[in-house]
């Protein structure tokens, strides 16, 4: 496993990281969920991603007791979670300091952890004045309820921002953003952020890697199995009727044979191009099953095989090249 600086902090977390998102509490529950974080730990895998959303509150309890089960040491492992969707009342969303305080608090009680090492705000809060939000995440890590804190799927205007706001008021400004990041999404990464990566030090954890499955090859495999007019698989049909959808499929068969010839999966290959980016600090995957997380690691042995030449085929096939030219290859 290789071990990425979190941007300029001095945290280090494994290029590849394990969360809970979709899977725990509802595909996994805790006995899964403890030998899949089990087989990420043998992996070398030390951060654990999960949220207040995901599941309303159940993924962190199912992976605090997973947890408990193993019988991990608190410093040989970095957990996240993240606020802003806590709840159906009036202040159980969004980022008031009420919420960040309350948020993070009830979080920790769902996971039986005494600190999380890493809080996100979730989403930008266009009802709450940013200083707020920022004082609150402050406040968060000078209680010790968090060692580090973010933002996801911020603009880089609003992380400059708050950043900016930190500063001037003296408090702890943010250090890291998880945004959605795979070939079919790059923009945000390779140029909105682009400043950012010098001018504050922001560190990336990727979410989505492998574009919500369309990069595992699923959706060209189940077309062809003759899946897309079989009940229960309205979402394939519907993939496949946006002319978008039908692009990113012809796409993925086109990187098939990339990936075969450096000896991949689809989705290893998917993974491997993710890492190839040095301002990603590490990237989150997810697995319903222990098995599918060794096959997901094994994407670290291919990043050294995504030399220029490879990664301009790839770049052929995508025909998406942001307008600013790439600084990492």
């Amino acid at each position: 496993m290789e071990y990425r600086r979190l941007g300029k902090s001095g945290l280090k977390v494994s290029a590849l990281s394990f969360g809970s998102w979709v899977t725990f509490g509802k595909q996994v529950d805790v006995d899964a969920a403890a030998d899949e974080m089990k087989a990420a730990l043998d992996h070398g895998v030390n951060f654990f991603d999960n949220a207040e959303a995901y599941e309303k509150g159940k993924s962190e309890v199912v992976m605090g007791q997973a947890i408990k089960k193993l019988g991990l040491v608190r410093k040989d492992y970095v957990v996240s979670t993240k606020i802003f969707w806590g709840g159906s009342g009036p202040n159980d969303t969004g980022l008031s300091r009420k919420h960040v305080v309350e948020g993070t608090r009830a979080a920790l009680d769902r996971m039986q952890l005494e600190y999380v090492d890493l809080v996100f705000c979730h989403r930008p809060d266009y009802e709450t004045p940013i200083e707020e939000t920022v004082r609150a995440m402050s406040h968060v890590i000078d209680r010790g309820w968090a060692m580090y804190w973010g933002t996801s799927e911020w603009s880089g205007e609003q992380i400059r921002q708050a950043w900016e706001v930190a500063m001037r008021l003296g408090l702890n400004p943010p250090t890291m953003e998880q945004p959605q990041y795979n070939m079919f999404h790059r923009d945000r990464v390779e140029v909105e952020y682009a400043p950012l990566y010098d001018d504050i030090g922001l560190g990336t954890t990727i979410w989505s890697p492998l574009a919500s499955g369309v990069l595992t090859g699923k959706y060209a495999q189940g077309i062809k199995e003759g899946r897309l007019t079989l009940p229960g698989y309205e979402w394939l049909r519907e993939m496949y009727e946006n002319e978008e959808g039908r692009e990113r499929i012809n796409k993925v068969e086109k990187l098939r044979p990339i990936a075969a010839d450096l000896g991949a999966s689809l989705a290893q290959l998917a993974l491997a191009w993710t890492l190839k980016n040095p301002q990603v600090s590490t990237v989150i995957t997810g697995a319903s099953k222990a098995s599918q997380v060794g096959e997901n690691m094994k994407a670290l042995d291919i990043v050294p095989k995504l030399d220029a030449g490879i990664m301009d085929r790839i770049e052929e096939v995508l025909g998406n090249k942001p307008e600013q030219p790439r600084n990492w290859r």
